[in-house]
């Protein structure tokens, strides 16, 4: 347990000013790279910024923004948290990573995924019916041009590769993991190419993942790979008491559900769902002692290589600052000592 690791991800979710209303995508980004720099500063071992490619999201090159994040800090490691491999092309994906892993210093890291939103695929000219087939191929790709070995390969989604090699070279290898939402059979595949397992634990409590965790340990003894890190990854809020935290974070989290409800047809949030996602599911929101015992939960729930807390709830910059200095500064520290 003393070598779990603590992480931070956002979106890029777009903020509030103190009157409610949403900030430019410009200054969320530069207010993105302000909180990575605290995040080195309080000792968190990772930050993750996901790619998106719709008005609620401000980022939809997270390398670009990862690598002014790196001028900026020291130690923490840097990635993606997705980047939508489906959607994108893998050697520029490892050129991109290996560029920024130079620039860094040897700290990036690739969280590839479907990617929970489908505007990339019309975006980029690809065809929804092959969804399964275009995460499926270019995965494979990706695994091997990690190796840094002349690669051939062919498929039907990209031009095929003869003893081809990529650059710029890295140093150490790239850590890679695959962004996983609960399917049987994308952990199985994750396993299978040899990537880290990386739980996206969005929704009701963490323990119905501890059927994932051990398909993925099987699963790489089936392929006799050794054994590959688990992240798991929720969203929360970090706030001086529980009251604050809840009240700062209940309408912007009510408005996104609504939302996703209508885009995606879910019911929409019934009455208490809120204060259950934050007592028993996967809302981790409260003072610095109620989120550290959460954690401790999930973490004596589920054997994880690190745990990452999702942090761009629709608030303001300042109390996303907050947040992250409380759960760096605070929360992780009570973490290790409880769970010492």
């Amino acid at each position: 347990m003393s070598e779990i690791e603590f992480g931070l991800d956002t979106f890029g979710g777009v903020t509030r000013d103190e009157n409610g209303v949403p900030v430019p995508h410009p200054q969320v980004i530069r207010d993105l790279i302000d909180d990575a720099v605290v995040a080195d500063q309080v000792g968190l071992d990772f930050f993750g910024v996901g790619e998106h490619h719709r008005p609620d999201f401000a980022v939809s090159s997270p390398e670009m923004v990862l690598a002014a994040i790196a001028s900026r800090t020291e130690r923490i490691r840097l990635g993606s948290t997705v980047t939508v491999l489906s959607s994108d092309d893998p050697v520029r994906v490892f050129e991109r990573f290996s560029t920024l892993d130079a620039v860094s210093n040897g700290r990036a890291e690739i969280v590839a995924g479907r990617g929970s939103f489908i505007e990339s695929f019309p975006l980029f000219g690809y065809d929804l019916k092959d969804y399964e087939v275009l995460f499926e191929e270019k995965l494979a790709l990706l695994a091997e041009l990690l190796t840094e070995q002349p690669v051939t390969w062919q498929g039907t989604t990209r031009a095929a590769l003869t003893d081809q090699r990529v650059f710029p070279t890295t140093a150490n290898g790239i850590k890679a993991w695959v962004g996983v939402g609960g399917s049987p059979e994308s952990v199985v595949r994750t396993a299978r190419y040899g990537f880290g397992l990386f739980l996206a634990i969005i929704g009701g409590p963490a323990a119905r993942f501890a059927p994932y965790i051990d398909l993925f340990q099987r699963a790489q003894d089936e392929f006799g790979i050794e054994h590959r890190p688990i992240a798991v990854h929720s969203p929360g809020l970090v706030a001086d008491t529980d009251a604050e935290a809840r009240e700062i974070v209940h309408d912007g989290w009510l408005a996104m559900r609504i939302r996703m409800g209508e885009e995606r047809g879910w019911p929409p949030p019934s009455p208490g769902d809120f204060e259950r996602e934050i007592e028993t599911g996967a809302l981790y929101v409260g003072g610095p002692e109620t989120v550290a015992r959460k954690i401790v939960r999930t973490l004596r729930t589920l054997k994880v290589d690190r745990f990452d807390f999702k942090f761009d709830q629709p608030v303001t910059h300042a109390q996303q600052l907050h947040s992250i200095s409380l759960y760096g500064e605070k929360v992780v520290p009570m973490v290790k000592d409880m769970l010492a």
